[in-house]
């Protein structure tokens, strides 16, 4: 079995030199290689399309398309997709040759043991609630969704600011970043993990005691995604969102049409708004960083001063060194002219 995630190309083409059994593939990389002509797949008789509609939604359908002309006429398809928007539906009659349909779960189906919970936060106040609800010890392994890339970055700095331990996965982390940010969660070094819903499904970390959605999603399916990270393997879990009346209203309604059913919408609990913000720095030991900053800018600022005058220094030694180098040059110049007179 071999894996393509992660790996260099020139190392994948070596790899599968020696053959594989078994070929785990992002259908880009996969047409890359096969048009360098460093795969043929013509005889391979099994094709598995896992996430479907993840594939749909980044823009991979032509690609499968592709890939499953190359294979062998006679092949076994197996698609899954946690959702069947209508495009998924015409892919799968297209690959599929009268195909068996199983169905877990109706689509949308949220697990019975989450506990949802729906806030009306404004969007200005986000953080500083957020960084509340996170004083509270039972909230020990969290994953916080944003909408965006640059959100998740906000917050995870904002979080880390605060003093909490911290990462952050979404699209524009490398691989490499990713696998450590998950693996510090997973191994509890890192006890909240930011991240985007291009992320949510491939989250498959136990003991999540809470999901936050820090903003709701643009796609509504992906709010079953998010706050399916908690709550496996028929173990309780809590979802929190911090819903925004004057933004999110569009979204919120497109979230309860997929989970049929209707989120209340609570203030935030007394005991939660009374509680302290976290702080990294106590308040005593603020005037003790502000006195070192200042020392450590009269340093810098001293240094400068230092490079500044030797530059200066460097360009006037330079200069004299050049004048008399050119006053040199003249009075050899003139004392040969003066031989030459005196020989004639």
């Amino acid at each position: 079995m071999f894996n393509f995630r992660g790996v260099s190309r020139f190392a994948q083409i070596k790899r599968m030199k020696t053959g594989v059994d078994v070929l785990i593939a992002t259908p880009g990389r996969l047409m890359d290689l096969v048009s360098e002509k460093c795969i043929d797949l013509s005889q391979s008789r099994f094709l598995v399309l896992d996430e479907a509609d993840r594939m749909l939604d980044m823009g991979f359908i032509r690609d499968v398309q592709r890939i499953a002309k190359l294979l062998h006429e006679k092949r076994q398809t197996a698609l899954f997709s946690a959702t069947m928007p209508r495009e998924i539906v015409t892919l799968a009659k297209n690959l599929l040759n009268e195909p068996v349909k199983i169905e877990i779960v109706p689509q949308g189906t949220v697990a019975t043991k989450i506990t949802q919970k729906l806030y009306c936060v404004p969007t200005s106040e986000k953080k500083s609630v957020l960084n509340k609800f996170l004083t509270d010890p039972a909230l020990a392994s969290v994953i916080i969704f944003t909408r965006t890339k640059h959100g998740a970055d906000a917050v995870a700095r904002s979080l880390t600011k605060a003093g909490y331990s911290v990462a952050a996965i979404h699209g524009n982390k490398s691989h490499a970043a990713r696998q450590r940010a998950l693996k510090a969660f997973r191994e509890g070094s890192v006890g909240i993990l930011v991240a985007t819903d291009i992320a949510a499904r491939g989250i498959d970390v136990p003991g999540v005691s809470h999901v936050i959605n820090y903003d709701l999603p643009d796609e509504a399916e992906n709010y079953v995604h998010r706050i399916g990270r908690t709550g496996r393997n028929d173990t309780s879990g809590n979802a929190i969102t911090l819903f925004d009346e004057k933004v999110e209203q569009v979204r919120l309604r497109a979230v309860e049409r997929v989970i049929r059913m209707k989120l209340t919408r609570e203030d935030i609990p007394p005991q939660i708004a009374a509680l302290p913000e976290k702080s990294l720095i106590p308040e005593n030991d603020k005037k003790h960083c502000f006195k070192k900053s200042q020392c450590q800018k009269q340093a810098f600022d001293h240094i400068d001063q230092i490079k500044q005058s030797h530059v200066k220094n460097s360009s006037s030694k330079n200069k004299r060194c050049k004048k008399a180098k050119t006053t040199t040059k003249r009075a050899k110049s003139f004392r040969f002219r003066k031989s030459i007179k005196q020989v004639a």
